[in-house]
């Protein structure tokens, strides 16, 4: 076979892994797009463009509306879409009130932002829990019970639980004073129809599926979801799990991967599809509960390529 037919023969099979991806994609009940986390500005937005993304997660939260708008028409150029905005961690348990002022504050800058962007969720990750010297169990052994009223934790694993008290009482401050932020926030979100998107990102709250889907359901309003992290959730319990528990409250997800070490105890993130994420499971749970919307890597240390061919094998259920 001379260089001519190899090239001709290579190209006719990479157009049929190629249709034959689109086709297992196209079987799945659910649409998932493609997007990454960064900071919008044309030379960004053209090699995502070339590498296969339609979209991005921004890291400029703290702009005015104009600026936002200009950079909402830069993605148009490219025909790509600013899907959300990365807000990240707040303090909202903090015993200083002006600090949970400022971060209210900082969150509706954001959510102003988020509308001109044509964005219509904002990530918020609303405290942490867990200062040096707290005793917190370790992820394997929690087995939380708590009110179905209030949310409350009233046990964090099996037995004796006197060890953890201080946590537990942390964990219910952090439970009142989130929820009193975030109701404070609605009204601006409602206003600008952009959903406040609750994440969590080992801050030592809402560990387990049904207490953070707890949480998220307390608020009763549409613009209150979750910001689902695959990668982040694996030391806890099974993505699947999480995702078939949260259900239609997820309104975006991160995708990024976590090796769990040999004893299924501890581990390390890595790029997606070299981890313990079952991610053919992954998206059969996605199609289930109905997730049409953003995939967007979490990650770095790959070529823009490489993983635009991974997010387009976990799209299409491999």
């Amino acid at each position: 076979m001379d260089r001519r037919q190899f090239l001709v023969c290579s190209g006719a099979a990479g157009l049929g892994l190629s249709l034959a991806g689109r086709l297992q994609a196209e079987g799945w009940k659910t649409k998932l797009y493609k997007a990454l986390i960064g900071k919008p500005d044309e030379a960004t937005f053209q090699a995502w463009k070339a590498a296969g993304f339609e979209g991005m997660e921004s890291t400029q939260w703290d702009i005015n509306p104009a600026q936002a708008e200009k950079a909402r028409r830069l993605a148009d150029k490219f025909g790509m879409k600013i899907h959300s905005v990365l807000r990240g961690w707040t303090n909202f348990n903090s015993s200083d009130p002006e600090q949970v002022k400022r971060d209210i504050q900082s969150v509706e800058t954001a959510l102003r932002a988020a509308e001109a962007y044509g964005a219509d969720a904002v990530l918020l990750v609303p405290c942490r829990v867990g200062p040096p010297g707290m005793t917190i169990p370790e992820p394997w052994e929690f087995d939380i019970e708590f009110d179905d009223k209030t949310g409350h934790v009233q046990r964090v694993v099996k037995g004796d639980n006197t060890k953890y008290a201080e946590y537990i009482k942390a964990h219910n401050h952090a439970i009142d004073t989130s929820r009193a932020a975030v109701e404070k926030l609605i009204p601006t979100a409602e206003k600008t129809k952009v959903v406040i998107a609750l994440e969590n990102v080992w801050n030592n709250l809402w560990v387990l599926p049904n207490i953070f889907a707890h949480f998220v359901r307390s608020f009763g309003s549409p613009w209150v979801r979750a910001y689902f992290d695959i990668g982040n959730h694996v030391k806890y319990a099974p993505p699947e799990k999480w995702i078939r528990t949260l259900g239609d409250l997820i309104v975006k997800c991160h995708v990024k991967d976590f090796l769990l070490n040999p004893d299924g105890r501890g581990g390390k993130f890595v790029h997606p599809r070299d981890g313990s994420v079952n991610w053919p499971e992954v998206r059969k749970a996605l199609d289930e509960v109905g997730y049409n919307g953003w995939m967007t890597i979490e990650d770095g240390g790959l070529s823009l390529e490489e993983f635009s061919r991974r997010l387009d094998l976990i799209i299409a259920g491999k």
